[in-house]
């Protein structure tokens, strides 16, 4: 089979490359079409073969660009013969499936995996405003729908009518490749400036609002402690502003933003908690590779993540902005050597769920299988 994959920046092709893989080796083609200027595919998609298109599209949805981008996936579509089209994004799936209208009625499959609807309980009236309508009605030229969090499927379910909608737990991760991460703790700690003995927590994630570093740091200079450290790997448009708050809070020693990294399973394997506290998540990636690194978790409560963690059994979870609460679930896990031995453990029983194994093989069934009903 012939498939397109679109999405809206090339950067978020990084989530699909173990998939994709698996596809081509079954001898399927597959092509990708994305903005790929300041967000670049990955080079194993050119060592793969697969053909690249340039859109216009941006992640805003008032951009212009979108709507020639809408022109220039027709035109991919009318000169190349796909059976498959996997939109990701909500601006690219939105474009694709009012694009791909006409190749539907030709037999053309069109799938979009939503990763996080931007409307969801709690979400802005305005996130409402755009987004519901717009998927509401693209639902209608959406052959499968899948949902990558419980909340969202049910969502989809009651709301949205799509001719199929699935719930996959996530794009998959390697579990080996954490899990079996081995390296000295004490040299890589000491590359990173991080005493052997302090206790070290982890974020990865871009620099952004959404991700919310700042209650993590803010939380930080309530404990005084100096011996706990905070790295946090990412890059994004916030990363003055946090460098800043960091100066402002005397914390320049113990947190520390170590950018664009291409170590994360050394990075889980040299810390002792995996946090997250982000404001809204699909299926956070970031916390199912600290729980296939067996670290426990002290998270924010979002839909996303709360399909991962259970509060007490392998992480804590906190309210996104409650200072307070990250504070004490930090100082908890600080105190309790077994509580966080007990919580790792449990993680990596549960990481095994979402291996991309398993995912794949969830994802094949409905590629091909999908006519059946399940």
């Amino acid at each position: 089979m012939r498939i397109l994959y679109v999405t809206t920046i090339g950067g978020t092709m990084s989530f699909f490359q173990s998939f994709v893989s698996d596809l081509i080796n079954d001898g399927h083609t597959v092509d990708i079409a994305c903005n790929q200027m300041g967000s670049a595919i990955p080079l194993i998609y050119n060592e793969l073969g697969c053909k690249a298109f340039d859109l216009s599209c941006s992640r805003s949805p008032f951009d212009k660009g979108n709507i020639r981008a809408i022109g220039e996936i027709k035109k991919i579509l009318s000169e190349n013969y796909y059976d498959i089209v996997h939109c990701h994004t909500p601006i690219a799936a939105a474009i694709t499936r009012i694009a791909a209208r006409k190749a539907r009625k030709s037999g053309v499959k069109v799938i979009y995996t939503a990763h996080g609807f931007h409307f969801y309980k709690g979400a802005p009236l305005k996130n409402w405003l755009i987004y519901y309508p717009v998927e509401k009605l693209c639902a209608h030229f959406t052959d499968i729908l899948i949902t990558i969090n419980k909340e969202d499927y049910a969502l989809a379910k009651r709301k949205l009518k799509a001719k199929q909608i699935e719930y996959v737990p996530g794009v998959g991760i390697d579990t080996e490749r954490f899990s079996e991460c081995v390296i000295n703790k004490v040299e890589k700690r000491k590359k990173l400036g991080v005493p052997e003995d302090a206790m070290l927590l982890l974020s990865v994630g871009e620099l952004n609002k959404n991700k919310n570093h700042e209650t993590v740091i803010k939380a930080l200079a309530k404990l005084h402690n100096p011996n706990i450290y905070y790295l946090i790997a990412g890059k994004g448009g916030l990363e003055d502003y946090l460098n800043e708050l960091i100066e402002n809070l005397d914390l320049k020693n113990n947190v520390k933003l170590i950018g664009y990294r291409t170590d994360i399973a050394e990075l889980y394997k040299a810390a002792d908690i995996c946090v997250l506290p982000s404001i809204r998540e699909g299926l956070p990636v970031a916390v199912m590779e600290g729980m296939a690194a067996g670290l426990p978790l002290i998270v924010a409560d979002n839909r996303g993540t709360r399909d991962l963690c259970q509060n007490n059994i392998n992480g804590l979870i906190c309210n996104s902005f409650a200072l307070d609460e990250f504070a004490n679930a930090i100082n908890e896990l600080l105190n309790d050597f077994k509580q966080r031995e007990n919580m790792g453990n449990n993680n990596l029983v549960a990481a095994k769920l979402f291996d991309t194994k398993i995912i794949n093989t969830i994802m094949n069934n409905i590629y091909f299988n999908s006519d059946k009903k399940r």
